[in-house]
């Protein structure tokens, strides 16, 4: 059950506790965020957790259209007990499914028949959580907010966009390997 309003707390994305600072801003259903975001985990064990703090930023795009409804649905699985794993579980059921996330040339197909509800249950189908309440919560609109304002107050249009120590590195791809991650964020 999501907190009540006045006391909603929204876990922070964040991994790892070292000082070189990584920040990924991902769009859920973007093919190649769900790319760097599978690439995450491997970058935190190959830099340690000492050395590297990972921060998933979300970037919802309006072209994606669901997208706001699946932010919204990250940042609600942030207030269960599980915070930021359960909001990781439900960025990596998103992306396994991507597709049915998604619209046609991002504009028909199955999914204009859909609705915001449709969508809730199927993440939580995929995700196994327990959605809907917390997704409601009024409250968590603050934390949407802060996610659009974080990324255009940065300059940030596209995902994914990747930023070492407050700094944008265009030179850092989805396409990347760990290793040239790596080499890039440790320069």
């Amino acid at each position: 059950m999501a907190a009540p309003a006045d006391t909603l707390h929204v876990d922070p994305l964040v991994w790892g506790h070292g000082p070189k600072i990584f920040e990924a801003f991902l769009e859920p259903t973007c093919p190649f965020s769900v790319r760097a975001f599978s690439k995450l985990p491997e970058l935190l064990d190959a830099a340690g957790p000492e050395r590297i703090t990972i921060k998933i930023r979300l970037q919802s795009q309006p072209w994606h259209m669901f997208s706001g409804v699946i932010v919204r649905c990250i940042l609600a699985a942030a207030t269960l007990p599980d915070g930021r794993d359960a909001a990781r579980a439900v960025m990596a059921a998103v992306g396994a499914h991507r597709e049915e996330f998604e619209f046609t040339d991002h504009c028909a197909g199955p999914n204009m028949d859909a609705t915001p509800n449709d969508i809730i249950r199927r993440i939580e189908s995929y995700s196994g959580l327990k959605l809907a309440a917390a997704f409601a919560v009024p409250a968590l609109q603050k934390a949407i907010k802060w996610q659009c304002r974080y990324s255009r107050q940065n300059g940030i249009h596209v995902s994914p966009t990747f930023m070492v120590d407050g700094l944008i590195d265009p030179a850092i791809s989805s396409g990347d390997t760990v290793a040239q991650w790596m080499a890039r964020i440790f320069a």
